[in-house]
């Protein structure tokens, strides 16, 4: 009786812990994303993690703001305009419907906290104040917009508007809004905004509040950003860190805030569990040197600089080979830094990566003239 009083709490004990040693999402199901349309990415790279209905077209909601903030982000970079440069509210700014900061026409702010009331509080109005600055009218704005989307590779998207209010015919669809947001993440300075949950404008007078409730409750979350209408469902795009390795969950048209927010954690859980940042790592043979042909040196040095990051699964993450192409040698001659080679990384047959292979050092044609010039020096030398 003792004994098996002692196995069951044994038993027990090893029930209640094993969750905790034993956590891995192998695998996100359709079924378990409420959403109707998903996308995981690796923010990077842009490796897709996980898709579900990627490309199908929704409307787009206040993830609209998303290339809105795209935009500002780039002109500030080419010097178009400044984070502390005036902005000042037009009347249609000032008149515009939906979330706003309550902006009235004439009122002048920065750049900055422009951009601060369009991430935060995903204000219509600072938006359109935006892009009022910096195309001189919403219409030249959108264009912009478009045009961005297209080299983008946005396929699936149309901007009518710059602030995500529904119109007939603006559309983008999960995979759309994951390039965007990892193009929008390559400016760091867009996280000093996506973080905020609770700030101020106007001297303190103005409190903001973010809508995006990742922020209090998921390790490593860095924005991005919600968006709501009737027409849209709920939707959000959700960034976030953790070992060196950034991603971006997409989900478009939950029913409601708290589906969004379960699934958005889900396919961050996911991602964090199933992949990881590597670096590919030099072959330790056979880039070292080659052998020049009618040369004047017998071989010359090689280099080559492997400088990539690659997402793994723990599935595949010792599956990567290098493949070395060089011929056995070089006709001469040839110059520092010119390509006589590749380096190839295969991971399962498909390849992931290439590097050229260089000429470190380099070797002249061996010709009378640079015989001649060679016994001349040595001549002459002593």
């Amino acid at each position: 009786m003792f004994s098996k009083k002692l196995a069951s709490i044994i038993l027990t004990v090893i029930l209640l812990l094993s969750p905790l040693s034993i956590i891995n999402i192998n695998a996100v199901t359709q079924s378990e994303i409420s959403a109707p349309s998903a996308v995981l990415i690796e923010v990077t790279t842009g490796k897709v993690l996980y898709e579900k209905n990627p490309h199908e077209v929704r409307p787009a909601a206040s993830l609209t703001k998303i290339m809105s903030a795209l935009l500002v982000l780039e002109a500030v970079k080419n010097g178009k305009i400044a984070f502390d440069t005036d902005v000042t509210v037009s009347a249609k700014a000032a008149a515009v419907p939906g979330a706003d900061v309550f902006l009235v026409e004439g009122e002048v702010m920065s750049v900055s906290d422009m951009l601060k009331a369009t991430m935060v509080a995903s204000a219509n109005d600072a938006t359109l104040a935006l892009a009022e600055t910096l195309a001189g009218s919403e219409t030249a704005f959108v264009e912009k917009m478009n045009t961005r989307a297209k080299e983008l590779g946005m396929n699936d998207t149309v901007f009518k508007n710059c602030n995500g209010e529904e119109e007939g015919g603006h559309v983008t669809s999960a995979f759309d809004v994951a390039v965007m947001s990892a193009e929008l993440l390559k400016h760091e300075k867009i996280i000093e905004y996506s973080s905020i949950w609770l700030d101020t404008l106007r001297g303190g007078k103005t409190q903001i509040v973010n809508s995006n409730k990742l922020l209090k409750s998921y390790s490593g979350i860095t924005g991005l950003k919600t968006g709501t209408t009737e027409e849209a469902g709920s939707c959000i795009s959700a960034s976030a860190v953790k070992n060196d390795m950034a991603v971006c969950a997409v989900v478009l048209g939950c029913q409601s805030g708290t589906e969004r927010f379960k699934d958005a954690t889900t396919l961050l859980d996911f991602g964090f569990a199933n992949y990881k940042m590597a670096n590919l790592a030099l072959p330790t043979e056979g880039i070292e040197e080659l052998k020049v042909s009618n040369g004047m040196t017998p071989t010359i040095e090689l280099e080559c600089d492997v400088n990539k990051k690659v997402v793994l699964s723990n599935e595949n993450s010792k599956k990567i080979t290098p493949i070395i192409e060089l011929p056995e040698s070089f006709a001469a001659p040839i110059s520092p830094g010119e390509q006589v080679g590749v380096l190839k990384y295969l991971m399962e047959g498909e390849m992931i990566a290439q590097f050229p292979i260089r000429a470190k050092t380099g070797s002249e044609e061996m010709t009378y003239k640079s015989i001649l010039d060679v016994l001349l020096y040595w001549l002459f030398a002593f």
